[in-house]
């Protein structure tokens, strides 16, 4: 077991019954597609999703498999099971998920705890890196050029103007 495994995951979904995370991976070393099955053990409806994310994402039996596997997607199979335990269907649980991992662009996001506010930066992140473009990418032009349209008369603002005097 000396040799370097190295493991590309492939798909992660939840089992309900009995309650555990499906991993399906590639096995690099050999060339072949896995299955691993991690059993959920003291998860509860009242369980933190993110804690338990994080201590699966970290045990050692299987931190090597679970690298490809972002932990956001880990939080949201715990909250699915979360919602199961709790007497959801998972359309209403894929509904509440949605629910609580979409940013309000109305919400004053000065007035949210360390906590809260962390979750919103980890949905910003996730979101920008599934819609930035990558040099790879087919559909990928650097350096594009937009000219926007000049129809309507500019408003001026006062900050905008330059001046002389020191702030």
């Amino acid at each position: 077991a000396g040799a370097t495994m190295t493991f590309s995951a492939q798909k992660c979904g939840i089992c309900f019954q009995p309650p555990s995370i499906i991993l399906i991976y590639r096995d690099n070393s050999q060339d072949k597609t896995r299955q691993r099955i991690m059993p959920i053990r003291n998860f509860f409806k009242f369980s933190d999703c993110s804690r338990a994310a994080k201590q699966l994402k970290n045990n050692p039996r299987h931190k090597a498999y679970l690298e490809g596997v972002s932990l956001r997607q880990l939080q949201k199979l715990y909250s699915l099971l979360r919602g199961h335990l709790e007497g959801l269907s998972l359309a209403e649980s894929l509904e509440k998920f949605r629910q609580e991992e979409t940013i309000d662009p109305e919400e004053d996001m000065n007035k949210l705890d360390d906590k809260e506010l962390a979750k919103r930066k980890s949905i910003m992140d996730e979101l920008f890196e599934k819609n930035r473009k990558k040099k790879d990418d087919p559909d990928f032009i650097y350096n594009i050029e937009v000219e926007f349209p000049q129809d309507e008369q500019l408003e001026s603002c006062t900050w905008d103007m330059e001046s002389d005097e020191e702030i």
